[in-house]
């Protein structure tokens, strides 16, 4: 082997418009770059307490167990279900895009009895649709995505919703992978039992941590499991020992990626979380508007479309893969295109944390109307 032949990494600095990873801050960057050290360092530890309460407040819970899981999104999603379901338990899986279809897949391979409460991609769900689900009880979770990331559209009445998963006896469990951080989220206004994230999207971290919430109902009702955990890396009760007192080993955590979520979160919290959510509006406003003159209207109705990620509706005939490729290479812009049922239909546009910002809009629309 020729070890001259692996050259220096010379990525490019994209302007990342997809639906995920975001652009990072340099404050990011720089956070990433301190040397680690041990996982059970004093100075880790007062990382990760301030972790935990930077994500209590991004949040807006007071829920005890409230910590970034070692994975990306998807490790959020795994740790909800498997430390809530057991084999033979129903599940009631709400369906309206890609993500939804992935929990109810992943609700099988734990055993569970899913069922599926299925809208088109690209609707949302009502409480009356939970209520008509859940007659005849006997469900343990109920899943729903919050800002489903295929589709661009952000579940409205959380709180009726939990309301009604509640009365019938169930755990809400909600996927805000692609919202929290630009839209808003009320874990504890809302009522919500379980609630998950990703680092890389409105956070504007690198991919690699989970946010991570459960209240005191989620966490009585995994006290009372009769099975253990089948997923050792993931079993909330092990993490809760590193992550909670006594602090004692249980794996080794990406501890460069604890600087940067904290200073992602940090930088959160200095705008203000309701501030965060409304520049997320506002820069979204000026896209939509400038689409609609483009001939490329939104394809989500306003009353439930996601601020942060949006799914312009393509005309016939149009290349829209050769368009973005044209973004990348001539404008270094990254944008994403549609798929399952909305392949070649759509493009997923993401205004996402550090890359929410006007100036982005504006080099984004001017670029579509040179080549459009």
């Amino acid at each position: 082997m020729e070890p001259s032949r692996f050259k220096d990494l010379n990525l490019p600095f994209r302007i990342l418009l997809g639906p995920g990873p975001s652009m990072v801050s340099p404050r990011v960057l720089r956070a990433l770059a301190h040397p680690p050290v041990g996982y059970l360092d004093p100075e880790i530890l007062a990382v990760m307490a301030d972790l935990k309460e930077l994500l209590r407040y991004t949040f807006k819970t007071e829920n005890e167990f409230t910590i970034p899981i070692s994975g990306t999104g998807t490790a959020g999603m795994e740790t909800a279900i498997a430390n809530f379901v057991e084999p033979g338990d129903r599940v009631l899986t709400a369906v309206n895009g890609f993500f939804g279809k992935r929990l109810a897949d992943m609700a099988s391979r734990y055993g569970a009895q899913v069922e599926r409460l299925e809208r088109p991609w690209g609707e949302i769900f009502t409480p009356e649709d939970f209520d008509a689900a859940l007659k005849g009880g006997g469900y343990r979770l109920v899943t729903l995505v919050h800002g489903e990331t295929s589709t661009g559209t952000v579940q409205t009445r959380v709180a009726e919703i939990a309301e009604v998963v509640h009365r019938h006896g169930a755990l809400l469990v909600l996927d805000t992978v692609a919202s929290l951080g630009g839209v808003p989220v009320d874990v504890d206004g809302w009522d919500v039992d379980i609630c998950y994230s990703g680092s890389q999207k409105c956070l504007s971290a690198p991919p690699g941590l989970a946010p991570f919430t459960a209240n005191a109902r989620a966490m009585e009702v995994f006290g009372q499991r009769q099975s253990r955990v089948t997923n050792w890396y993931l079993d909330i009760q092990g993490l809760s020992q590193y992550w909670l007192e006594p602090h004692k080993y249980h794996h080794t955590g990406p501890i460069n990626m604890f600087y940067a979520l904290r200073e992602a979160l940090r930088l959160g919290a200095e705008e203000g979380i309701e501030a965060r959510w409304k520049r997320h509006r506002s820069v979204a406003e000026a896209l939509w508007a400038g689409l609609e003159n483009l001939g490329l209207p939104p394809r989500v109705p306003e009353e439930y479309r996601m601020a942060s990620l949006t799914t312009p509706q393509l005309p016939d005939g149009i290349d829209e893969a050769a368009i973005r490729r044209r973004l990348l290479d001539d404008y270094n812009i990254e944008i994403a295109g549609g798929f399952g049922p909305l392949a070649g239909q759509i493009w997923r546009i993401g205004l996402m944390g550090f890359s929410a910002r006007r100036e982005n809009v504006t080099l984004l629309l001017a670029a579509l109307g040179e080549l459009l």
